[in-house]
C-alpha cells in the first residue's frame, strides 16, 4: 500500500446501507410528472448529484424552455428531498458493518478521514444524525451542493482534499460503489480508486470502470496496509 493521507468514502452504499430509500424517492417524486422510474435508469443516475440527476431526467422527458424545466426540476427536487428527509428522520438508516472501525483505523494512524456525497447538506445531516456519526468520527462531510458539479466531475474529490488539508492527490485514496464515483476518481487522479461490492453497482459495472481495486467493503480497507488483500 502506497502512503495516503486522506482517504474519501461516499455515503450511500458504500458506508451507509441502501435500503432502497434513495430509488424509492425517487419514484415518488418523478412518477406523478410522466416520468418513466425504471431500476435501469435509476442505477444510471447512482452516485451523482440528485439536483442534477432529476434535471437530466426532466431534460428527457418534460418539454420546455430551460427556465420551465429548471422550475419543473426545483419542485420535483423538492418532493425527492422532503420523502428521503421523512424516511431518514423515521429511522431507516444504518451504517455498512464495519465501516465506523475502519475511520477510527485510519484516523488513529494520522489518515484523515472524509465523506463525499451527492446529497445535500439538509439531507446529508438528517442522514449523520439517524447514525450518530460526528466530527469525531470523520474529520469533513463535503456535499453535492458543497460544489459546482457533481460527479464524475472531481471537485467532491478537491473539495475534500481542501477541507482536509491534503495537497497532493496521489496519496489520496477515492472509496465508492458506483461508476460515478470511480470515474469522479479518475478525473481527479486519485492515487488509489476502491470499488466496493456493498450498493448500487454490480461486480460486472464496477470492473468495467476506472478503479485500482475491487472489496467486499470498507471493512476490507484496513487490510490493505498489511497486505492482507495483496
Amino acid at each position: 500500500m502506497k502512503d495516503i493521507d486522506l482517504v474519501i468514502f461516499d455515503m450511500a452504499g458504500t458506508t451507509v446501507l441502501d435500503a432502497g430509500q434513495v430509488p424509492e424517492a425517487f419514484r415518488i417524486a418523478l412518477q406523478p410528472h410522466g416520468i418513466p422510474v425504471t431500476d435501469e435508469a435509476l442505477r444510471a443516475v447512482r452516485g451523482a448529484s440528485k439536483r442534477e440527476a432529476i434535471r437530466r431526467l426532466v431534460e428527457l422527458h418534460i418539454p420546455g424552455n430551460p427556465a420551465e424545466m429548471d422550475q419543473k426540476a426545483g419542485q420535483i427536487f423538492e418532493a425527492f428531498r422532503q420523502h428521503l428527509a421523512k424516511s431518514y428522520a423515521q429511522g431507516g438508516v444504518q451504517p455498512i458493518p464495519g465501516a465506523a472501525q475502519t475511520f477510527a483505523w485510519l484516523r488513529a494512524r494520522g489518515i484523515k478521514v472524509v465523506l463525499n456525497t451527492g446529497f445535500d447538506r439538509s439531507i446529508t445531516d438528517l442522514l449523520l444524525q439517524a447514525i450518530g456519526w460526528d466530527h469525531h468520527a470523520v474529520d469533513a462531510v463535503i456535499c453535492g451542493d458543497d460544489v459546482p458539479q457533481g460527479r464524475p466531475a472531481p471537485f467532491l474529490i478537491f473539495r475534500a482534499m481542501e477541507a482536509a488539508g491534503v495537497f497532493n492527490v496521489r496519496r489520496v485514496m477515492n472509496v465508492g460503489d458506483t461508476v460515478l464515483d470511480l470515474q469522479a476518481g479518475f478525473n481527479a487522479g486519485a492515487g488509489e480508486n476502491i470499488a466496493v461490492l456493498s450498493g448500487a453497482h454490480s461486480r460486472e459495472q464496477l470492473e468495467k470502470a476506472p478503479h485500482t481495486r475491487l472489496l467486499a467493503s470498507v471493512a476490507e480497507i484496513p487490510a490493505l496496509w498489511s497486505g492482507g488483500l495483496g
